[in-house]
């Protein structure tokens, strides 16, 4: 199992290791621990350009999932899980306007994507929705803590 961590903001000062542990756990509880993944953290001017170009969204969103089991190309690694990609800035307003801590909003959109990696959608109807919440609030609970702030 290989988890790649790439910090690619400075705003914050975020683990990999407790990152990729963090990771793992989610993996183990969703029966994907042999699956191989990718967390991309990035600053908002970042994440608007990813979003703009993949999404046609020209603004910065909390998180972006890039499944790589989809497609016409999906069985060519069936280990190759995908990319999450998280932006700090928006984590930490989201944790602000919330009333909770940095680190619990980033370990919500790294469970949210990761979930989406595995096939859960909150967009296409209210039942998904709740499945993908109810298994969000799973993980959540099992799991304590997240990256570490300044």
């Amino acid at each position: 199992m290989n988890i790649l961590i790439t910090d690619k903001q400075s705003r914050f000062t975020i683990d990999p290791d407790d990152l990729r542990r963090k990771a793992q756990k989610i993996l183990d509880m969703m029966n994907s621990a042999g699956r191989e993944l990718s967390v991309l953290i990035v600053d908002d001017i970042e994440m608007t350009e990813l979003n703009r170009n993949y999404l046609g969204r020209d603004r910065p969103t909390n998180v972006i999932a890039f499944p790589m089991q989809e497609g016409a190309f999906s069985q060519i690694n069936p280990g190759l899980l995908g990319d999450v990609v998280i932006s700090s800035d928006t984590a930490y307003r989201e944790s602000r306007e919330g009333g909770i801590d940095f680190e619990t909003r980033f370990l919500e959109l790294l469970v949210h994507g990761i979930l989406h990696l595995l096939g859960y959608d909150h967009e296409q109807s209210e039942a998904d929705a709740a499945v993908m919440e109810e298994k969000s609030e799973m993980i959540m609970s099992a799991i304590s803590g997240g990256p570490q702030t300044p």
